[in-house]
């Protein structure tokens, strides 16, 4: 867990990375409240606020008696709201110093192509 977020939001945000990743694929149950407590050591209500957030959003719905499932479309949902954060994020940011610094879209696309990653992280 991140110490610096709510839980509530790192729970709902732990749920649609499995939606993304297709761990739970859509019209299948997401964990329960008390599931999630207890595998994460935190307050059911805590667990239900997480959860509330994505019924909210129609991410998931409940099914009464049963449970609660991944809503249809909700994977393109949630990918197309991770692809607008992304541009916002790092893409903008990155052709704004782009720009500052003279360097056109064709060249940082160049940079793109080319980069690789730091072996060992250094």
């Amino acid at each position: 867990m991140d110490e610096g977020r709510p839980i509530y939001l790192q729970i709902a945000e732990q749920i649609e990375s499995s939606i993304v990743d297709g761990s739970i694929a859509e019209e299948s149950p997401v964990p329960s409240t008390n599931e999630l407590a207890a595998f994460h050591r935190i307050n059911p209500a805590t667990a239900a606020k997480g959860v509330a957030q994505l019924v909210t959003d129609g991410v998931i719905y409940k099914r009464r008696g049963i449970g609660m499932f991944v809503a249809e479309g909700a994977r393109a949902q949630l990918l197309e709201r991770r692809r607008e954060r992304f541009l916002q994020e790092y893409v903008t940011p990155l052709m704004t110093e782009a720009a500052k610094l003279g360097l056109d879209t064709d060249y940082v696309s160049k940079l793109i192509d080319t980069w690789k990653p730091k072996e060992n992280g250094a």
